[in-house]
């Protein structure tokens, strides 16, 4: 059986009222839209083919159809058209992308929140990793016998934070000065070699305190990267509003998923080469998103892919405003993280 012109305008017509309804689909709502000069038997006849062919799904005998996983699959690959958006939205978004940030991690805060609000689904935005970037400065504050919180930025605006053991007897003082020391002498530093050039340059110099200088470089090494805890996430409750998640044991399901970040972060690391990926329905390896589709999309620093931001919405979400929203915020992060970099220069 073929997939013919008439039969894709009307999975097409299908997909486009059943992500606005969230109702199943029937024969004569689709001869009634526009342009469709066909009576409903015909359409019938056609959406039958289309259950036959895996587009369509019927949950109920006496319903109409709702699309399956391969229709949006074949929707966004090769019918979608990315959406124009409205006068509102993009003064929303030119709002938001006009606001100042001192630092680059408020920038991706404020990124999720507006991918949320605009879409009213589920954000998230995975951090840049900071092998290439810069170190600015190193900070170790006392936190209680035993323990400082190491705070290392770098040029690019960027804090990553770690609590580390010291010995007992170290004080204040001590902190400040080694604080200074590694600042003065690590200033300029590519972030991916910092804690080589700790252990080369500075071991000798501080040769009593081996321990902890290996706990520092263990510190540093693992900031580095970004983790799931780091995924901004916002919106989370967003989902609720929709039918798909008026099931308890569903809603809790997703929380639980979305939350942990384990599973995002996993999707997002993988998307941070890709400009765009569509992940719909059974495609999500985890199990609590198999009602979900995710789209994500990369931000650069320069020309450099850096990181990655997604959409969480159920699966009949509103693909082509997704990815207009996306591609717009892409480029405004891609831009600001950019003119971080120059103005540092």
């Amino acid at each position: 059986m073929e997939l013919d012109a008439r039969k894709l305008r009307i999975l097409q017509a299908i997909i486009d009222e059943y992500i606005l309804s969230a109702a199943p689909v029937g024969s004569r709502s689709i001869s009634r839209t526009a342009g469709f000069n066909l009576s409903s038997a015909t359409i019938r006849n056609e959406m039958a083919d289309l259950e036959e062919m895996g587009f369509l799904e019927q949950p109920h005998t006496s319903a109409g159809r709702i699309p399956s996983d391969k229709a949006y699959r074949l929707y966004v690959d090769s019918i979608m058209n990315r959406a124009q958006l409205s006068e509102d939205e993009l003064r929303y978004l030119r709002a938001h992308c006009a606001q100042k940030v001192d630092e680059v991690d408020a920038a991706l805060k404020q990124t999720a929140q507006a991918l949320s609000n605009i879409t009213q689904y589920t954000a998230m935005v995975l951090p840049p990793e900071l092998d290439n970037d810069r170190l600015r400065h190193i900070q170790l504050v006392p936190l209680m016998e035993g323990k400082a919180l190491v705070v290392v930025v770098t040029d690019t605006g960027f804090a990553r934070d770690a609590v580390i053991r010291v010995a007992d007897r170290m004080t204040t003082t001590e902190l400040e000065q080694i604080s200074r020391l590694l600042t003065d002498r690590l200033r300029g530093c590519r972030m991916d070699l910092v804690s080589e050039r700790i252990a080369e340059e500075l071991n000798e110099e501080l040769s009593g305190k081996r321990s902890f200088l290996n706990n520092l470089v263990d510190a540093i090494a693992r900031k580095i990267a970004p983790s799931p805890h780091d995924v901004e996430l916002s919106g989370t409750g967003n989902m609720l509003h929709y039918p798909e998640y008026s099931d308890l044991n569903k809603a809790r399901n997703f929380l639980a998923a979305v939350e942990g970040r384990e599973a995002l972060y996993g999707m997002l690391k993988k998307a941070s080469t890709v400009e765009f990926t569509f992940t719909i329905g059974a495609e999500n390896e985890h199990e609590p998103l198999r009602d979900c589709s995710i789209v994500t999309a990369t931000y650069r620093m320069g020309d450099t892919p850096v990181g990655s931001l997604g959409i969480i919405g159920p699966t009949r979400m509103n693909y082509s405003k997704v990815i207009s929203v996306l591609e717009y915020m892409r480029r405004s992060l891609s831009q600001v993280l950019t003119n971080y970099i120059e103005e540092d220069k």
